[in-house]
């Protein structure tokens, strides 16, 4: 599996975004897609993650209410549309699959396949 994280960009506070993960040899034994974040210096961050079996959704604390995760029509595109923007959002986002429910789904370890980021800069 290839995954593309796109759609970052430089924004205001209180402005939205949408990130899209692209995928390529997504297949029927894909378990879930997640989003994670990472700034400089710190640990990569769970934002947000969707199942592909019944599609649950998860979220981090953080975004909850704010960021939006979603499934395309087929297995190619899960998005992450985030709204009401906050500085403290700024961050090189990833996109990520796991092919099993081994581990939580809201640590990295859990999944299998990465992405490149995409950045997302908001300023205040």
């Amino acid at each position: 599996v290839q995954l593309q994280a796109s759609g970052g960009g430089l924004v205001q506070a209180g402005d939205s975004l949408r990130l899209s993960c692209t995928a390529s040899g997504r297949t029927s034994s894909t378990y879930g897609t997640g989003w994670f974040r990472r700034t400089p210096g710190k640990d990569r961050e769970f934002v947000a993650a969707i199942g592909w079996r019944d599609v649950s959704t998860y979220y981090a604390q953080s975004v909850q209410g704010r960021f939006s995760i979603s499934r395309g029509n087929s297995k190619g595109t899960v998005y992450l549309q985030m709204n009401s923007l906050k500085p403290e959002d700024t961050a090189v986002y990833y996109c990520a699959d796991r092919r099993a429910p081994t581990g939580p789904v809201r640590m990295s370890e859990s999944y299998h396949f990465w992405g490149q980021g995409t950045l997302v800069t908001v300023s205040s």
